[in-house]
């Protein structure tokens, strides 16, 4: 375990609802989310991540741009992704657009690279998503060589070769910091360790400690590799109320419906209430009062020996206001908690 567990949040930019029920248009969703930042920063988060989709249920398709909004707005937290989907993107690009995130920020710029769990930005920008896995791969090969910031020399299928090209502009001080977003693929994880990026678990379902071979895998892969130990960081859901009894049914109908809507898509049956109940109590789902969360971010550390654990605070529809008052609950009650219970 760290001396201390960052602690972060997470956030798709998801399109909520105002007070007449009816969703918040777009732009001040953004302006929302850019709110969200700030505050997180305010009560001492150590890090937010902004995700990318291209659909009709998140505002966020350029998160590099928010971030930056945030950034000028805040002193020291941390500003990244929470996935770029480097598969369908130019890794040369998303390179040139951290590095100028990190000077902005003054040095505190991340990515988190992924695959994505959605498909929409192929067909977008011309991607055949018969090439799902050569492009993650071929490209994050080409990303990590960028990342090196000296002149590139790179060929692939997936686009012209890249023969002694230096890539402006440097970030100012070290490497951009780098994770991989993983599902629980035990490639993905070998696959992150060979680059020696830092690991994001992305546990959205089932007991957080399931995932302890995963931690264990990435050890012995990076062992093998004669690579030193990066972060290991978790992201998972979760809404934090005054009671667990608030928290419980201001997210259940928020959640359930994002549950159902992406499950009707890709063929899972309907949430109900006793398995929401059960992800609560047992599983993934970080929802309830500060105690009961920082009780349960503690445990995860703790079995998985963490480094960071981002709470992915946005869920489908639930209101601005009802974000912010998680945020700062967040930050000034269930944070000290968590490191008090580590220390103990």
């Amino acid at each position: 375990m760290p001396q201390q567990l960052e602690l972060g949040i997470d956030t798709f930019g998801d399109v909520t609802n105002g007070a007449n029920g009816e969703p918040v248009p777009y732009a001040q969703v953004l302006r929302n989310l850019v709110a969200q930042g700030v505050l997180a920063d305010k009560v001492g988060l150590d890090y937010i991540g902004v995700g990318e989709h291209h659909r009709k249920d998140f505002a966020v398709s350029a998160p590099e741009v928010v971030l930056a909004a945030i950034a000028a707005q805040t002193a020291r937290i941390h500003v990244g992704t929470a996935v770029t989907v480097l598969s369908s993107d130019d890794p040369i690009r998303v390179f040139q657009r951290f590095a100028t995130l990190d000077g902005i920020s003054n040095g505190r710029a991340e990515v988190i690279l992924g695959r994505g769990s959605f498909t929409e930005s192929f067909p977008l920008f011309g991607l055949d998503l018969a090439q799902y896995e050569q492009l993650f791969e071929e490209k994050l090969e080409l990303f990590a060589a960028v990342r090196q910031q000296e002149p590139v020399n790179w060929s692939g299928t997936v686009r012209v070769p890249v023969v002694d090209k230096s890539v402006y502009p440097p970030v100012e001080n070290g490497l951009l910091p780098t994770w991989i977003g993983v599902g629980g693929s035990p490639e993905s994880v070998v696959r992150t360790a060979r680059y020696g990026f830092n690991l994001m678990l992305a546990i959205i379902g089932g007991e957080p400690a399931r995932f302890a071979p995963y931690v264990d895998l990435f050890h012995r892969a990076l062992a093998q590799f004669g690579l030193p130990t990066p972060k290991i960081g978790v992201h998972s859901p979760g809404h934090i109320a005054e009671t667990d009894e608030q928290a419980r049914e201001e997210l259940w109908p928020h959640h359930s419906e994002m549950t159902n809507r992406i499950g009707k898509e890709r063929g899972w049956g309907p949430m109900s209430r006793e398995s929401f109940e059960q992800e609560a109590d047992h599983g993934s789902l970080y929802v309830g009062s500060p105690e009961t969360v920082a009780q349960k971010i503690a445990s995860t550390a703790k079995a998985l020996d963490l480094d960071r654990f981002d709470l992915k605070y946005s869920n489908g529809t639930l209101a601005h206001e009802k974000l912010m008052s998680s945020i700062e609950l967040y930050g000034t009650q269930v944070a000290p908690r968590v490191r008090e219970l580590l220390a103990e």
